[in-house]
């Protein structure tokens, strides 16, 4: 089943890292305004732009981070709290 990306469309930048770090991503580097999270298990890596803590992305830019990086299925997003 495909992720519902317009109940994503209010979550904040320190969600994304929160649910990032509850799922065993660690903070790899920083440069600028863009950190990257990698999961030491399998070498996932995540790039988030890190402008302001309550900034929210475009459905574009989640989809990226959530289906291309971090890899998570909708069954995960409720896991990890980010849906319900």
């Amino acid at each position: 089943m495909p992720i519902d990306y317009s109940k994503l469309r209010n979550v904040t930048t320190r969600e994304i890292i929160r649910a990032l770090r509850r799922d065993g991503f660690v903070l790899d580097r920083q440069r600028g305004s863009h950190q990257q999270y990698l999961h030491p298990e399998d070498g996932r890596l995540v790039t988030v732009a890190y402008h302001r803590p309550g900034g929210t992305f475009s459905i574009g830019t989640l989809k990226a981070m959530i289906e291309g990086q971090a890899q998570w299925t909708e069954e995960d997003l409720k896991r990890l709290k980010l849906l319900k």
